[in-house]
């Protein structure tokens, strides 16, 4: 009855990993760069490319349960290998974009849709995990605020609730180890609905120093954002932004409603990687 995890290099997927080996559970964790993947002992490794076919056979050789990052390259012939090798449930980490009018023709919400289209017709027991903004998004600060340079903004009122990835990793637990969440889409928030400029306010408070919010234009934002990322996908999100200026982030699933566990603040992510923000030499 292993569980695979893929992605495993990530935040989510590692904490899902760590929490199914502590419950002493059997576990396989995939990656499509060994090299860089670190797990613990005991926990074993294997390639998984979904771009690659000739990976699945050994990814899922005696897998019962699947936790999924999305990926729709080879998603097709994942899902088939899937069925073929017994796979029983499959908890895919999605995203609410693909809630948002015209998430086909979004890049962040067409990403994930095509992924949850292709586990929904498949047969297999699903769960999709839908989170909304994650606050390791705030890493995005890390660079002005520990050189003490204002955050640019061009939306520093958008209202978000942000999660904590450790949330989303005791849910997606949960959805693996459990019945309740089998079959059902669950978006997924924090607990308090906060705006950039009052994320920052909490980021000034644990790291005791003053954090300057410097509004500029869309343009410019696209211009900056276009650097790191494709500007179809830096569109999408500031239009996320602006849309979120409006009225205030809704509070959707938590563990305290899906749980019964208080959800993680954003002031407790806050506190445990205010490293990140501070430059090197301080």
């Amino acid at each position: 009855m292993t569980v695979l995890v893929t992605g495993a290099r990530g935040k989510v997927a590692r904490a899902v990993l760590d929490r199914l080996h502590a419950a002493g559970l059997p576990v396989r964790a995939a990656s499509a760069r060994l090299a860089d993947l670190s797990v613990p002992a005991g926990v074993g490794t294997v390639e998984l490319v979904l771009g690659r076919p000739e990976t699945f056979a050994a990814a899922l050789d005696g897998v019962r349960q699947v936790f999924l990052y999305p990926e729709p390259a080879g998603i097709g012939a994942f899902v088939e290998a899937a069925r073929a090798a017994g796979v029983e449930h499959v908890v895919l980490l999605s995203s609410s974009s693909v809630l948002a009018p015209g998430a086909e023709a979004d890049p962040l919400g067409s990403h994930n849709l095509s992924v949850e289209r292709a586990l929904a017709a498949s047969g297999l027991s699903c769960t999709f995990l839908r989170p909304d903004a994650f606050a390791t998004n705030a890493f995005a600060w890390t660079h002005p605020i520990g050189r003490a340079l204002p955050v640019e903004l061009a939306y520093p009122e958008a209202s978000l609730a942000p999660i904590h990835p450790e949330d989303i990793a005791d849910v997606a637990v949960e959805a693996l180890t459990g019945t309740a969440l089998r079959g059902h889409a669950v978006t997924l928030t924090g607990a308090q609905a906060l705006t950039f400029r009052e994320q920052l306010a909490v980021l000034s408070e644990v790291l005791d120093r003053d954090i300057a919010v410097k509004a500029i234009g869309r343009a410019e934002a696209e211009e900056q954002m276009a650097r790191f990322m494709p500007p179809a996908m830096a569109g999408s999100l500031l239009d996320v932004w602006a849309a979120a200026s409006a009225t205030p982030a809704t509070i959707a699933d938590t563990t305290e409603t899906l749980l019964g566990t208080p959800a993680r603040t954003f002031r407790q992510w806050a506190a445990e990687n205010a490293p990140a923000f501070t430059a090197p030499g301080e």
